[in-house]
């Protein structure tokens, strides 16, 4: 599977990105891994975020985040076009949050979403 030239559908910010880099050189990901980001069904509205570490498969689309591989199955773009990863670490919140345009309605707790 060869790299996308086109931009990806979303964005890390930069405190997204030096989290994932932190996270990859801490817990030794091997470097056929990359950032699997995506949607499945369940939450309590209706579809929650993936966001792990995972090999790229047949209907994947691997894009290059600086120097970060994202890797993302190609159904699921519709469900995340635009959407932007950022990381908070505050002391009421600390995690990967997702602020996704095409999220019709959105839970409390901020990790599943209708679409």
């Amino acid at each position: 599977m060869a790299i996308a030239t086109q931009v990806a559908p979303i964005g890390l910010t930069p405190r997204a990105l030096v989290e994932v880099k932190n996270i990859i050189q801490e817990k030794n990901v091997p470097a056929d891994y990359g950032l699997r980001i995506g949607v499945q069904g369940g939450g309590c509205s209706g579809m929650s975020y993936l966001l792990g570490f995972d090999k790229a498969k047949d209907n994947d689309e691997i894009y290059d985040l600086d120097g970060v591989q994202l890797i993302m199955d190609k159904k699921h773009a519709m469900y995340v076009l635009g959407m932007e990863v950022d990381f908070q670490d505050g002391l009421n919140a600390r995690g990967f949050t997702f602020n996704n345009p095409q999220a019709k309605s959105t839970c409390g707790c901020g990790s599943s979403f209708s679409a």
